[in-house]
């Protein structure tokens, strides 16, 4: 197996296992991601989601060009990637809030993948970038499309258009990275984003995620009267009422996903 997935405690953990070759994704390394966002998908017993790399240097290093054999850059771009690079750059049917656990560079696809994360914590070590027009490629699978619609227009083509390396810190300026650590805190970082995750219901996160996913090209006006069925669940659950119940009582709330 190239990826790792294990769940605990309503959190599901993600990590790209390839060490040895940076974390990048070959073809069996995206049929198993897909898998687990399949699976993730299909389970009511997960809050929140870790995605991270194996080892200390790379969170991934985008798609394996050495073991993409003989196919030209046309030929990978006329294969179907619904969902962006890793089924997860544009995936719109993850409800579950995920968090990068940016461990080293996150370059290429790998920096795709976290754009497609909800939350970002990054090792001050870590670098991110779209080094494709370096290798006489684009950045086919998310970066084009998404790095744009999440920061400034300037800030975006810099990015691309130079193909370099960027800092955690400068991440976080531009709005992409949440928090940056020193490399030991990063656990302890991430631990902490995760525990105020799964404090909230998980059906109201569920439901908050889907609305945002399904809204953003709607007006304010249109985005506020879709009925989603994440939304529906949630407000009609037995969570809804227990939060409120906890709060006069002065107490934690028991969530039970139902």
């Amino acid at each position: 197996m190239t990826v790792g997935f294990s769940v605990e405690n309503r959190v599901a953990r993600v990590t790209l296992d390839r060490p040895e070759r940076m974390n990048a994704v070959d073809a069996e390394t995206e049929r198993e991601l897909e898998a687990i966002w399949l699976e993730i998908e299909a389970r009511d017993d997960i809050s929140c989601v870790v995605l991270t790399g194996a080892g200390q240097k790379a969170f991934c290093t985008g798609a394996d060009l050495k073991g993409s054999g003989t196919k030209t850059g046309l030929e990978y771009w006329a294969e179907s990637r619904v969902n962006g690079f890793g089924g997860l750059a544009f995936r719109k049917s993850l409800d579950v809030p995920v968090i990068a656990r940016v461990n080293g560079y996150a370059l290429g696809g790998g920096f795709e993948m976290v754009l497609g994360c909800d939350i970002v914590i990054a090792a001050d070590t870590a670098r991110f970038g779209l080094p494709e027009a370096r290798v006489g490629r684009m950045p086919l699978d998310g970066g084009m499309v998404l790095l744009q619609r999440k920061i400034a227009h300037n800030q975006a083509m810099a990015v691309m258009l130079t193909g370099r390396q960027f800092t955690a810190a400068e991440m976080q300026g531009f709005g992409i990275v949440n928090e940056t650590v020193p490399y030991d805190e990063l656990d302890a970082a991430v631990d902490r984003w995760v525990g105020e995750i799964v404090a909230c219901a998980p059906l109201s996160l569920k439901a908050i995620k889907q609305t945002v996913n399904r809204t953003g090209h709607l007006s304010p006006a249109e985005a506020q009267g879709l009925r989603t069925p994440a939304l529906i669940r949630a407000l009609q659950s037995e969570d809804a009422v227990e939060g409120v119940t906890a709060f006069r009582e002065k107490r934690a709330p028991v969530w039970r996903g139902r």
